[in-house]
């Protein structure tokens, strides 16, 4: 939401609290503070994520025998995430995302980096050896 910090003084005073800023612009994202236009931060800010370490399912197989050969293999999930609302957990091997296949953790980055954010995505991911359906939005 944009606020006019020269027309609200309430406004002025939320944005020197959180920012310890009097410069404008100061931009807030996820809780992020951005103070100045910082196109490279902000464009970081604003890309889609998932909210969970991915790794190459290959990579893992040594660790966790049974996962696919092929895949983005998910470690930690963080609460309150992407991931975490589609159900995603440690373990689980991610092998396509938007129709699209993915064979390793760099198909998963790019398959998000392309996609805008706050979109619902199909998701295909392999838990105990069996094929899941869910919705994730990015």
């Amino acid at each position: 939401m944009e606020k006019n910090v020269a027309a609200d003084q309430q406004a002025a005073m939320e944005m020197v609290r959180v920012s310890g800023q009097q410069g404008v612009p100061v931009i807030t994202i996820d809780g992020q503070v951005i103070v100045g236009f910082n196109q490279p931060r902000l464009m970081q800010l604003l890309k889609p994520k998932l909210g969970a370490s991915i790794a190459d399912a290959a990579s893992q197989r040594k660790k966790h025998p049974g996962i696919p050969s092929s895949g983005a293999f998910v470690g930690r999930v963080r609460p309150g995430t992407a991931a975490d609302k589609a159900g995603l957990k440690k373990g689980d091997v991610i092998v396509s995302l938007g129709g699209q296949q993915v064979d390793k953790a760099d198909d998963l980055h790019r398959l998000i980096s392309e996609m805008p954010k706050g979109r619902d995505l199909s998701l295909t991911y392999v838990r105990k050896g069996k094929h899941n359906d869910t919705l994730v939005r990015l």
